[in-house]
């Protein structure tokens, strides 16, 4: 088992703060094994899975089931039962109450809305993701692109045992998952959409083209992608469009989260196959962007790009300081005329190429190489 210390301590913290706290993320990701492994700082836990049919009879009668218990209660998949959140309400308003609420649900705030609009200023959430570098070690590169970051995927014995396991869980997520979610979509429909998003990872999201394609509305394909967002599956990357003096796009980027699934959905299951394929230099920077946001996790993100051409893949505001990061699948990048644009139009205090490798070299006073391997000096760098 790899030890996840940063979400173990963001949990510690929001239990902290508020008398109900949320764990989110994809299926799959270990919520429930670190909400077991939290369990045991606390002298008594209790824990419902409301999936199993014996929790659920124990919660025929949730507010007198849960009203008498004290220390830590953790409730995972919430999603499955909407109606406690009212019930949940009620228990942490309760004075000198003794009782930690955890819940824990494959599902973003916006989708379980009842969170938010029963457990307003009550709740805090925080989000899961797959595995990272800094859990991994840098020597797990290679395995970790390939692969993905949902543990079981990336924990498996060999290539062909991971393939089969991203497999199973496309085939899950689309056939059981969504339905339990409340979208009601056909799974071979959705899985073409989530294939044709993949063969569009890392570009300006244009919705009429894939509507086209697909012979959909442009509202029906926004709704898939918002719906596979909402699920942790696809990120929008939204533009920085503040700079009144030029002219922007104001489209989002698409990208699949885990490269994993980005690369089961391409029909690529070795390095040698990757390494091979048109999409590698894209895979490489939804990637690479992905490890950077999650070494940072700054509290926003965008992309930038004018009509002329000039571009920065991620530009984030990051402890006071303008920051901008450049993902290249190159051992030795080179500044380019569009980075320097971009350096000047957003005033950035540094830019970041970063590469594969472990390679730590200062082009200039403002721009910087940087091997993904040797991303913790960046965050030591910039703290």
């Amino acid at each position: 088992m790899i030890f996840r210390p940063w979400y173990f301590e963001q949990l510690r913290q929001t239990l902290r703060r508020s008398p109900v706290s949320g764990l989110l993320g994809p299926r799959q990701t270990g919520k429930s094994t670190l909400a077991r492994e939290l369990a045991r700082l606390f002298p008594s836990a209790h824990i419902f899975d409301l999936e199993s049919p014996s929790d659920l009879l124990r919660l025929t009668n949730p507010e007198l089931t849960l009203g008498r218990l004290s220390g830590l209660i953790i409730l995972d998949e919430i999603q499955l039962r909407p109606d406690l959140f009212p019930i949940l309400r009620v228990l942490a308003d309760r004075p000198h109450a003794d009782a930690q609420f955890l819940i824990l649900g494959s599902a973003a705030p916006q989708l379980i809305r009842h969170a938010s609009e029963s457990l307003a200023g009550r709740i805090q959430f925080v989000d899961l993701h797959g595995f990272n570098l800094s859990e991994t070690g840098p020597a797990a590169l290679e395995s970790l692109w390939l692969r993905g970051g949902f543990p079981r995927s990336f924990l498996a014995d060999n290539d062909a045992d991971s393939t089969a396991w991203r497999e199973s869980f496309v085939r899950t997520f689309l056939e059981r998952d969504l339905p339990q979610l409340g979208l009601r979509i056909n799974a071979s429909a959705m899985r073409r959409f989530w294939t044709m998003l993949a063969h569009r990872h890392g570009q300006i999201w244009n919705a009429s083209e894939l509507a086209r394609s697909m012979s959909l509305s442009d509202k029906t394909v926004r709704n898939r992608l918002d719906e596979l967002s909402l699920t942790f599956m696809v990120r929008q990357l939204q533009p920085w469009y503040q700079n009144l003096g030029k002219r922007l796009v104001k489209s989002p980027k698409v990208y699949l989260r885990d490269s994993g699934l980005l690369h089961h959905l391409l029909g690529l299951s070795t390095h040698q196959q990757l390494q091979g394929h048109p999409a590698v230099g894209a895979s490489w920077e939804g990637f690479a962007l992905e490890q950077i946001l999650q070494l940072l996790r700054p509290s926003d993100a965008w992309f930038y790009a004018t009509q002329s051409g000039a571009e920065l893949d991620l530009f984030l505001q990051y402890n006071g300081r303008r920051l901008g990061f450049e993902f290249k699948y190159n051992e030795a990048p080179r500044t380019t005329r569009s980075m320097r644009i971009a350096t000047d139009d957003l005033q950035l205090d540094h830019l970041w190429i970063i590469c594969p490798g472990g390679v730590r070299a200062q082009v200039d006073e403002k721009i910087s190489i940087c091997g993904l391997s040797a991303a913790e000096y960046l965050r030591q760098a910039l703290n």
